[in-house]
């Protein structure tokens, strides 16, 4: 479980990148989105230690990330989109820092080397972008961290490689982990969220199980707009709208529809639909 109590983050010049986030996040894969700019690696960095809160707090499973203590950080990781590792190789790498990991796995390791066609040999610096995204993604995932933070992990990956990507997260993410993931590609893992963490401009708009979020609102397709939609844009031969869903009715959440309504003049609607209490009868 990651805690986040009044959180805020300023740098040095004055500009607020997180503004008094507050939010629980429980196991499983989060979908993390925001705007450039919106303050998403800086959330992500802060729940990782690498950076010190300027209020507030973050705590994985009770302890406060910005103590930086090993019991806590050995059980964190993040990829950030773009890694130098002090190794030729991969494996010359993981030889290296698996060692800080006591829950990293090597048959693991070998087996998503295996998934996207890596020996972990290949020289790293002579790699292309999606070579070395691949090699890392097939470390990290290998580590088995309590808290895993991955910002645009299918950079540069290929729709096979892509896939391949999908298939591992799945395999690799236990049911006590919490992975967040970061990305303005939306559709590529969507069938793995549990969760959705949204900001704008610092501030944290949403931090919801998506089960939670489809109980109070429907994503729907339609020839014409409906007469109750919060939010509608056009899409291809039909319309694309947010409503409230009234019947309880099972729903697939449409991220980058969501996304749009959320960045709209519709946010607070759509807000209030979510948060709103089911009324007992």
């Amino acid at each position: 479980m990651i805690t986040i109590d009044h959180l805020t983050y300023s740098y040095r010049h004055g500009f607020t990148a997180i503004s008094d986030a507050t939010a629980s996040i429980a196991p499983g894969i989060h979908l993390l989105l925001g705007e450039n700019g919106a303050g998403k690696t800086t959330i992500l960095r802060l729940i990782a230690g690498l950076l010190f809160p300027s209020a507030g707090s973050v705590e994985a499973d009770g302890c406060d990330m910005s103590r930086r203590c090993p019991s806590t950080l050995k059980k964190v990781f993040m990829l950030p989109d773009a890694m130098e590792i002090p190794a030729t190789t991969i494996r010359g790498f993981a030889g290296m820092h698996s060692r800080f990991y006591p829950t990293f796995s090597q048959e693991t390791f070998e087996e998503n080397l295996h998934d996207f066609r890596l020996t972990g040999h290949e020289n790293f610096n002579q790699l292309s972008l999606g070579l070395r995204h691949k090699s890392l993604l097939a470390y990290v995932l290998a580590l088995g961290v309590d808290v895993l933070l991955l910002d645009e992990p299918a950079n540069g990956l290929d729709i096979d490689s892509k896939k391949t990507l999908r298939n591992m997260l799945a395999r690799c993410t236990g049911p006590d982990q919490t992975v967040i993931v970061s990305t303005h590609t939306v559709s590529d893992l969507r069938e793995l969220y549990d969760g959705l963490i949204m900001l704008s401009r610092g501030r944290l708009l949403l931090a919801r199980p998506t089960w939670e979020i489809a109980e109070k609102i429907s994503c729907v397709a339609t020839p014409i707009p409906p007469a109750d939609a919060l939010f509608t844009e056009q899409g291809p031969g039909v319309f694309l709208s947010v409503t409230a869903n009234r019947g309880n009715e099972d729903s697939d959440l449409n991220y980058a529809l969501l996304y749009s309504a959320l960045m709209s003049g519709a946010r607070d609607a759509i807000l209030n639909q979510i948060n709103s209490q089911t009324s007992e009868s």
